[in-house]
Formats: structure tokens, sequence, C-alpha cells
């Protein structure tokens, strides 16, 4: 993998800690500098549609941070500041399968939208389904947006870099999100 601009891939794997290092206590997560190119965590299990994606996004020669976290229990840890994970920056968005391993989607949705301190974050559902009560759930749960993942490269493609064009260029962030008032 080549380094272009400040663009990093970070993968999250699954960490398992001693039973003794569990905490119930929830860190405020720390927002980044402005200066700092935006951040996203990627909820996918499915390696394939990781790299498609991260070669939409290097293709649109924007600068961005990655981080991938394979499953759904994983992206709780992270996003909550657990392990080793307790360095976490917040991210800037947030984009989540549904059909996850450990934790699904719906459920990490749900989780986040309820937590104060993440529940501003921008999710985005990109997912296979196609079902009426999938979209229906998640815009319950307050999802921001729900995409079905195009079959067609080119229609992937583009998809990606339509959520790279609205979310990351167009939508402005309410600042210091990250912080609790």
């Amino acid at each position: 993998m080549s380094e272009q601009s400040s663009k990093a891939l970070e993968t999250i794997t699954e960490e398992r800690s001693p039973a003794s290092a569990h905490t119930e206590h929830f860190p405020v997560t720390t927002p980044k500098k402005k200066s700092e190119p935006p951040l996203i965590l990627l909820v996918e299990d499915n390696p394939a549609d990781v790299q498609l994606l991260v070669e939409a996004f290097r293709e649109s020669k924007f600068d961005y941070h990655l981080r991938v976290a394979n499953n759904g229990a994983v992206a709780m840890q992270y996003l909550r500041m657990k392990g080793t994970y307790h360095q976490a920056k917040t991210p800037d968005l947030i984009i989540l399968d549904l059909n996850l391993p450990r934790k699904d989607g719906r459920t990490v949705l749900a989780e986040i939208k309820q937590d104060t301190t993440l529940k501003r974050i921008p999710v985005i559902i990109l997912s296979v389904s196609q079902a009426e009560e999938d979209i229906l759930m998640s815009y319950e749960l307050s999802a921001n947006c729900f995409i079905s993942k195009p079959v067609d490269l080119n229609d992937f493609m583009a998809a990606v870099k339509q959520i790279r064009e609205f979310w990351l260029s167009t939508v402005k962030l309410p600042p210091d999100w990250g912080v609790p008032h």
C-alpha cells in the first residue's frame, strides 16, 4: 500500500482483554484537531467491501484517515475507548454495515445513538439489504442515511464518491462535537 497524502488505513482487530481489565467507565471521546483530515470508522466484516471502499476513497484524492472494525463489538470498544483503544480519536463519520458478527449493525447503531458522547456522529448505513424493515429500523434508530451497496463495481465506486463529497465536503458538522456541554 502506498502512502498518498495523509491517507491512512488501520485495521482494528478484535482484542481479548483479561477478565480483570473489565470496566463500566466510558470516558469522553477525544475530539480531533480541526487541522486533521477527517477520521472515518468503517464497520465492515467483508474484506472485499473494505478494499473496494479504500480504493474508492484513494481514487478521490481526498485526505482522510480510515479505521476499520471487522465486527460490531470491536467497533463499540473503539468508540468507547476501551482496552487498547483508550487513546482512540472520535471519528467524524461512521460507515456501518448491518450484518456483522458478534454484535450486529442494528445494535451498534442503537448503542451509538443512545450514547450522549457518540450520538452526534453521523452514521451511514451501507448494507446489501434492500429490505424495507431494515431501512425503516435504521431510520427509527436515527441513522443519518441508508445506502444499499451497489452490486456493480462502478456504481459502488460512485456511491462511495457521493458519500465522501456529501458527508466530508458539503455537510457542516457541529463544532466541538466530541466534548459534552
